[in-house]
């Protein structure tokens, strides 16, 4: 069969191409074309369409100012799925974009495959509508996603978290030593948020000499654009080796998003951290309708983890939260071993192929 598949970010690339092969052990004659990111190139051993990194924005704000942009990419995206006729349609995650993609294929008479739901248990709800009637195939991966779903009258497959399918073929840690214990940065994928967050994480650690700070790159930038925050405070910096890094360290600041949950199946005592443009916080905090921003506390139900946001988000606060999971981390430790039984014993990829291929 003939695979078309779509992913806006660094997460969505890294579950697209875990996908890709489970598909392709089920079905040797599997063609495949992508939107995402270099491990899904890799995987499916075809050339991009378009790299994420091109049109991932996030936030009200930044998506009106390059609505020119995403408009055009849409359209391309629209022309050249007709041109490649595809048996299915996976969309994996990235919402704003895969939704209006998942409308076009169902009037055009494509099967569409939704692979990691959007957050509408968050916000908009109202959009299970929509998707009741542009999506065919919907897989989720947290595990009350499939009962909220239920109470819209749609029937969905959870197939469990894709990120527990990483981190079991992580092998054992081989990044370079230190000699003093690591905290890890994580201040997300995109230029904007990485610009809010990482001088703020890296003042943070001027007050920790006894511990080495590292930074984990995102694939997608540079390491030159992070060298412009970090000339004076001179913390490590390492690029595709974030899993490597998460063993080895004794704590982190994370930037809200799929890291945090990444974090908690390490085991890793975290602060959660988020700071983004004030007025697409605000239009935020008037849609969103969720306690948490972090995925170990949704998961869980409860503030397992700190999370410091917008005017929280103060290189103090964050000092005194740091100190307080270096001093006492056996909580979220303990909290960690819950999430890990909620989200259960992984085989994620394996499971969405099979729905996907039988059809």
């Amino acid at each position: 069969m003939r695979y078309y598949l779509i992913a806006g970010e660094a997460s969505g690339d890294l579950h697209g191409s875990n996908l890709i092969r489970e598909i392709r052990l089920l079905d040797p004659e599997a063609v495949f074309r992508c939107w995402g990111g270099d491990k899904m190139a890799q995987a499916s051993d075809s050339k991009l369409v378009m790299h994420y990194k091109d049109i991932a924005f996030m936030g009200f704000v930044e998506v009106v100012k390059n609505l020119g942009l995403i408009l055009k990419a849409l359209k391309r995206c629209k022309a050249d799925i007709e041109r490649f006729r595809p048996d299915r349609l996976i969309l994996i995650d990235y919402p704003g974009f895969n939704l209006r993609i998942a409308d076009f294929a169902k009037t055009a008479g494509y099967k569409v495959t939704y692979y990691i739901s959007p957050q509408v248990w968050a916000w908009r709800s109202s959009r299970v509508k929509k998707i009741k009637k542009v999506v065919d195939q919907m897989l989720v991966i947290l595990p009350f996603e499939k009962a909220f779903y239920a109470d819209w009258g749609m029937q969905v497959d959870y197939v469990g978290h894709p990120l527990l399918d990483a981190i079991s073929k992580q092998n054992q840690a081989q990044t370079k030593s230190y000699d003093k214990p690591v905290i890890a940065l994580l201040p997300g994928s995109r230029k904007q948020e990485i610009r809010r967050m990482l001088p703020i994480m890296l003042e943070t650690s001027q007050a920790f000499p006894d511990y080495q700070f590292v930074i984990a790159g995102a694939p997608a930038q540079e390491a030159q654009f992070y060298q412009q925050f970090n000339q004076r405070h001179r913390v490590d910096l390492i690029f595709n080796r974030t899993y490597e890094l998460l063993q080895i360290a004794t704590a982190a600041l994370v930037t809200s998003g799929t890291a945090t949950l990444e974090a908690g199946l390490f085991s890793l005592p975290q602060v959660v951290c988020y700071k983004g443009n004030w007025i697409s916080y605000g239009i935020g905090r008037m849609l969103v309708n969720v306690d948490y921003i972090s995925l170990v506390n949704l998961i869980l139900e409860k503030p397992a983890v700190p999370e410091l946001i917008q005017s929280e988000c103060t290189v103090e606060k964050l000092k005194t939260e740091l100190r307080k999971i270096l001093e006492q981390p056996q909580q979220q430790l303990s909290d960690y071993q819950e999430l890990h039984h909620k989200l259960g014993e992984g085989m994620a990829s394996q499971k969405a192929a099979s729905i996907i291929v039988a059809g």
